[in-house]
């Protein structure tokens, strides 16, 4: 039982979120809940056995929720790198009824019914393996929220998906989590979308294109310039891409960094 988001990173992290609708992972019928000034559990038990795993499918990963780096309580935190195979080992925590029914860190609704997650590094929707390190339960979560902000825990769970771990009770439990490669599920639909990193705009062509030039000698990775004639003056941004998926845009971003001193905007064009 944990913290949640300040106002003013929650605030920056929904006027990011697209309109789309939450996803909602199977299980039991929700009763309702009475939001508490403390965090806790809810009246109602919850039958371990009646919780099934979030199922873990492809999903675009969009701008909301995944601003890079971002500020809590005076720490700055970049995102990692490359969270294909991604494993650690730490302190497991939950959040109940104070955070029930408000926003995530990427504009979805928090249930403590569902198998979610809140996490400090890794990317918005990911889905996570988690095992109780201390009795061997294991279940699935997606993360899609931002947490715990204590230096001695690794992830923060849903109510649910303590109680299925059998740790509710006890509030935290040593766990080994480990991100599931989404992309090799048999009979999965593939999530479409283009990703670009925008390094900087200027209303002048020529400050576009010198620096277009500079980034791209020996860049293996297409740098073009994206003008805005709508706008007045007109805009001319300067963009790596299109590149096939956010693990590629990761690790443009990684390269970019010996040639700039600056952090890329993440842009996120879902083809139809």
């Amino acid at each position: 039982m944990t913290r949640r988001l300040p106002y003013g990173l929650l605030l920056l992290l929904l006027l990011q979120a697209c309109s789309q609708p939450a996803i909602r992972q199977s299980g039991p019928v929700e009763p309702p809940v009475t939001p508490t000034e403390n965090d806790g559990a809810p009246l109602h038990d919850v039958d371990p056995n009646s919780l099934a795993d979030a199922t873990p499918r492809p999903e675009i990963i969009r701008m909301a929720g995944n601003s890079n780096p971002y500020k809590v309580l005076g720490k700055t935190y970049h995102l990692v790198d490359d969270h294909r195979g991604f494993k650690q080992r730490g302190i497991a925590s939950w959040y109940g009824t104070k955070f029930h029914g408000k926003a995530t860190a990427n504009g979805e609704t928090y249930s403590l019914y569902q198998m979610s997650a809140a996490h400090k590094t890794l990317p918005i929707p990911v889905y996570v393996r988690v095992k109780n390190l201390e009795n061997g339960r294991a279940t699935i979560v997606r993360v899609n929220d931002r947490g715990p902000f204590h230096s001695d825990r690794i992830i923060d769970l849903s109510y649910a998906a303590a109680v299925k771990l059998g740790f509710a009770r006890k509030g935290t439990a040593a766990v080994e989590i480990e991100v599931i490669d989404t992309d090799n599920i048999d009979g999965a639909e593939k999530a479409a979308a283009d990703y670009y990193l925008q390094v900087a705009a200027f209303s002048q062509l020529d400050s576009a294109q010198a620096l277009k030039d500079a980034l791209g000698a020996g860049m293996a990775y297409p740098v073009s310039i994206a003008s805005q004639a709508s706008s007045e003056p007109v805009i001319h941004r300067v963009r790596i891409g299109p590149l096939p998926d956010y693990a590629t845009a990761q690790a443009a971003r990684k390269a970019l960094r010996s040639r700039w001193s600056g952090e890329p905007q993440l842009l996120v064009d879902e083809r139809q």
